[in-house]
């Protein structure tokens, strides 16, 4: 059955990356990022097909900006601007991942945002979630965001070890219909790592 899915997060750093490797492995997936600002040279497609099979597929960037900030900012140096209308899904018959920059609110350009991008494309979400003081709020908003525009959550990642006071208020306000997923703390990022996570998943 084919999967598409739009991999989004409460904030920046906390593990969409690994996150889409370890989904595009399970679910045999070719990957796509729309938007890469900075790292070229360590880009999170390079990254990503750094730790799946040779085999899967890595669609090009949209957009690849030198300069590491929000995409709006970036594109504005380059003397251009983003907008909605840039962006058309891969074609592919295989399922898609699409990895988002930053959180639901990294702008495009002055008025349009990365949800607004999820809308486009009317993907179902994964909203990853680390452990942070204020990662609750910042969970609990995104949720809020993603269900006033009607965006189905398929998944939440708790990435990475929680203090179980965090975890216990997270686990009873995410949605009933959306599947919680557990990855834990990789200190090695490898595609054997990638791999044995991914076999150790039980998704619906």
């Amino acid at each position: 059955m084919k999967t598409d899915l739009f991999i989004t997060g409460i904030g920046t750093g906390i593990g969409k990356t690994v996150t889409s490797a370890v989904l595009t492995q399970y679910f045999k997936a070719d990957y796509w990022k729309p938007i890469q600002s900075g790292d070229l040279d360590q880009s999170d497609s390079l990254t990503i097909k750094s730790m799946i099979d040779n085999d899967l597929i890595i669609h090009p960037e949209r957009f690849k900006l030198n300069y590491p900030a929000s995409p709006h900012q970036s594109a504005a140096m380059e003397n251009f601007e983003i907008n909605l209308d840039d962006f058309q899904l891969p074609n592919t018959e295989n399922s898609l991942l699409v990895e988002g920059a930053g959180g639901l609110f990294v702008p495009l350009n002055n008025y349009e945002f990365m949800i607004d991008l999820i809308a486009k494309f009317n993907l179902k979400t994964v909203l990853v979630v680390r452990d942070y003081l204020g990662c609750i709020n910042h969970t609990l908003l995104s949720i809020e965001a993603l269900q006033q525009r009607n965006l189905e959550i398929a998944y939440v990642v708790l990435n990475g070890n929680f203090e179980p006071a965090t975890k216990d208020v997270l686990i009873k306000n995410i949605p009933k219909t959306t599947q919680i997923i557990e990855l834990p703390e990789l200190n090695l990022l490898s595609k054997e790592n990638i791999n044995k996570v991914s076999k150790s998943l039980k998704i619906k």
